[in-house]
């Protein structure tokens, strides 16, 4: 089999690893253009400097020893299987790099014969980079759980971010579906990673030229709607990773029906929505200094797929609002719907010099129409309706939605938009900006 053959088949099989912000694309070049997604898996990433990066996006390989239910390439399912050796994928790297196609590598791999065999494998990939070519770009290696914590140190030394999948949110989940895997074995090398990332950053301090240990972080990714847990359990997990794992980010995966089963919901599209939601919840997470308590409780165990997770936390909470903009604290602002972090920081820094008003809100960029609601300009509410949740709640969801419960119109037949969110409530879960 020819590398570029290999290629179609792995970089295929990598698309469901959610672990970078996008998957690949295969819009090739065309005469007389410039660029090529091709079929390669080109995903995009960021850096820690805002930067939108290209990454080579592949396995070292699809054949694997685990018989995962949800997987599509567990031992049992009967796929196209292929094989990089650690040189082609190094070669792939460097061609495409030198193409200005990538800036960097997304490696990530099936467990073949074993964890430790296929990490060592990993790693050679990273040191013939590294110390043979010298390339200095973005890396991005998974970490094989069960692998020796030696070897989870070499890969850590090479690469520029890891990432550990836990997949499933719960012991129970990972029992029903994926047997062979263990939760303490998905841990241990998260734990370690954690750890090596916080001794390493403190010997930097005093010592200059101390070793990078992933000096991108680590992140994690959790499959979504393939198991019964709710969105709280989720969120739970995900608060728990940030403060005793220091991970860098959680990625959400919405399930995709790519495999029949009695274990798996019989769902014909994957949950992405409920996927949007939880990114959304992910950076008030990370951010906004919410706790996962907060969001969701037992009453209220899953996100509402109308409003996004800080409008509709404040809807059940109006004994905090509205707050006066030219009064409230930094971190009471962070909470009122509309106003990000980016907004929060302005406003704390214009209002030393003069009183802001709804006019001045505006042109800072702030989404009035949920904002209104929640907050007061020189002690005047511009809502102007009674300050009750269903009343505020039904003028919210309109705004949203673009639908006016009072003054229908003709649906049109070309407008091709959800009604349940628009473009910019959408990209809140990339920007953050809620």
């Amino acid at each position: 089999m020819d590398v570029l053959e290999k290629l179609r088949i792995l970089s295929a099989a990598a698309k469901y690893d959610v672990s970078c912000s996008s998957s690949g694309s295969n819009r090739k070049n065309t005469k007389g253009g410039i660029g090529n997604g091709y079929q390669s898996g080109i995903c995009h990433s960021f850096t820690s400097d805002g930067r939108c990066i290209s990454l080579l996006k592949i396995l070292l390989t699809n054949y694997c020893t685990f018989d995962c239910t949800y997987c599509v390439n567990r031992i049992s399912n009967d796929i196209e299987r292929a094989f990089f050796t650690p040189k082609e994928v190094a070669d792939l790297t460097l061609n495409f790099y030198k193409r200005n196609y990538i800036e960097g590598l997304f490696l990530s791999s099936a467990v073949l014969q074993n964890a430790n065999y296929t990490m060592e494998l990993i790693i050679e990939v990273a040191d013939r980079l590294r110390n043979e070519h010298k390339f200095n770009g973005y890396i991005h290696l998974k970490a094989i759980p069960g692998a020796d914590e030696i070897l989870i140190k070499k890969a850590g030394l090479l690469a520029d971010r890891m990432s550990v999948n836990i997949e499933l949110p719960s012991s129970k989940s990972l029992k029903l579906l994926a047997p062979q895997k263990d939760k303490e074995k998905i841990l241990k090398p998260m734990s370690f990673i954690g750890r090596e990332i916080s001794i390493l950053e403190e010997e930097r301090k005093i010592y200059r030229n101390a070793d990078r240990f992933v000096p991108a972080g680590q992140s994690s990714q959790l499959i979504i709607g393939a198991t019964p847990e709710s969105d709280l359990q989720i969120m739970k997990l995900s608060e728990s990773l940030y403060n005793h794992y220091n991970l860098k980010r959680v990625y959400y995966s919405a399930y995709v029906p790519v495999v029949k089963s009695s274990k798996l919901p019989d769902i014909k599209n994957p949950p992405l929505i409920r996927e949007h939601r939880l990114y959304q919840a992910d950076w008030l997470l990370r951010f906004y200094g919410f706790s996962a308590g907060e969001l969701l409780n037992d009453e209220n165990p899953n996100f509402d797929m109308k409003l996004d997770p800080k409008t509709d936390w404040a809807l059940r909470h109006l004994e905090h609002f509205p707050v006066e903009i030219n009064l409230a604290p930094y971190n009471l602002l962070l909470r009122v719907p509309g106003i990000g972090v980016r907004s929060a920081m302005k406003i704390v820094k214009i209002r030393k010099v003069q009183f802001l008003n709804f006019d001045d809100l505006r042109k800072i960029g702030i989404a009035l129409k949920r904002a209104k609601y929640f907050i007061t300009c020189k002690g005047k509410y511009n809502g102007k309706i009674t300050f009750k949740e269903e009343l505020i709640r039904e003028q919210v969801e309109d705004a949203i939605t673009g639908i006016n419960r009072y003054n229908y119109t003709q649906i049109s037949f070309f407008d091709e938009k959800s009604i349940l969110y628009k473009s910019q409530d959408s990209i809140t879960s990339i920007t953050g900006e809620i």
